[in-house]
């Protein structure tokens, strides 16, 4: 599976972008597919994921916000990214995993596919 990323940019707080990532593959609707994010300096963290059994589910801190969706006859996922804050500047990558568990989907280290990236950046 490859997974190309795109939607970034630079916006002001309180504005809105929508990230895509875009797979390849037949299977797609089998993927949990998933958004993280990495600031400078920091851990990559969860963001939004969303099976193919169920979801989406969202941090705490996107929660009201974002909202992820899938579109399985493009083979693509977005990230509606509503009132965005300075905080939310971060690189995002979208992740693909097909054999996930419902406890780990929170978890990095257990996705198979990443995708490239984007930058995003909200200014104050």
């Amino acid at each position: 599976v490859q997974l190309q990323a795109s939607g970034g940019g630079l916006v002001q707080a309180g504005g809105s972008l929508r990230l895509s990532c875009a797979a390849s593959g037949r299977t797609f609707s089998r993927y949990t597919m998933a958004w993280f994010r990495q600031a400078p300096g920091k851990e990559r963290e969860f963001v939004a994921c969303i099976r193919w059994s169920g979801g989406p589910y969202y941090a705490n801190s996107v929660k009201d916000r974002f909202a992820m969706s899938r579109d399985n006859t493009k083979n693509t996922v977005y990230l509606q990214m509503n009132s965005l804050k300075p905080e939310d500047t971060a690189v995002y990558f979208c992740a693909a995993d097909r054999q996930i568990i419902l406890s780990s989907i929170r978890d990095s280290n257990q996705y198979e596919y990443w995708g490239q990236g984007t930058q995003v950046t909200v200014s104050s």
